[in-house]
């Protein structure tokens, strides 16, 4: 769908497992409509089925129908608001400024959104049997991802911004003021805090 229809850039549904639910929750209501149709009162059976009963029959079968088709809801949304993951039942909205990733672990059925502190999120509508159709989900995500997050994926926590550069050798941490910064090539090492200054040289 586009961004258009449905105020998202990508929403993405699992295929297969769509197919074999809806299949398993006709089976299941199939089952019960029968049982409340054959299985009446009389005979040598020794069942005593009322209309109360064939009617209560249906309902069950209603209801597991229903908890069989919850497995058609998860759902993934992305688009300039954020990610939005719906597994099963409920829903969740996750900024881009929280987003590190979407990825696959080996082995795994469905994909994984990660969070800051090694927390994730499981995205059940991106799964590993839909085959190409999940690597085009991963693709299209991921372009998202860089366009709405300037193609980096930051840790910054309180304010402190923390950057690293082998070549140059600089690791600067700035938290309430201070700066600390270490240079390899330039050997330099400062740190001030309110105003006070300590430095060295190698």
């Amino acid at each position: 769908m586009t961004r258009d229809e449905t105020g998202w850039d990508l929403e993405v549904r699992p295929e297969k497992m769509r197919r074999w639910v809806v299949v398993a929750a006709v089976v299941v209501m199939a089952i019960h409509i029968f049982a409340a149709l054959v299985l009446r009162g009389g005979g040598d059976t020794g069942v005593n089925l009322r209309v109360v009963d064939q009617i209560a029959i249906l309902a069950i079968g209603v209801v597991l129908t229903g908890g069989v088709l919850l497995f058609t809801r998860p759902r993934l949304r992305a688009g300039a608001d954020g990610v939005s993951v719906r597994n099963v039942v409920a829903e969740r909205h996750i900024p881009w400024t929280d987003v590190r990733g979407l990825f696959f672990d080996q082995g795994a059925p469905w994909a994984r959104l990660e969070l800051p502190f090694d927390e994730y999120v499981p995205v059940v509508a991106i799964q590993a049997r839909d085959g190409e159709r999940a690597v085009d989900a991963l693709e299209r995500f991921r372009e998202l991802e860089s366009r709405y997050t300037g193609g980096a994926v930051s840790d910054n926590d309180d304010g402190g911004a923390v950057s690293d550069n082998n070549d140059g050798g600089a690791v600067s941490d700035n938290n309430d003021g201070g700066a600390v910064s270490d240079n390899n090539d330039g050997g330099a090492v400062s740190d001030n805090n309110d105003g006070g200054a300590v430095r060295g040289d190698d």
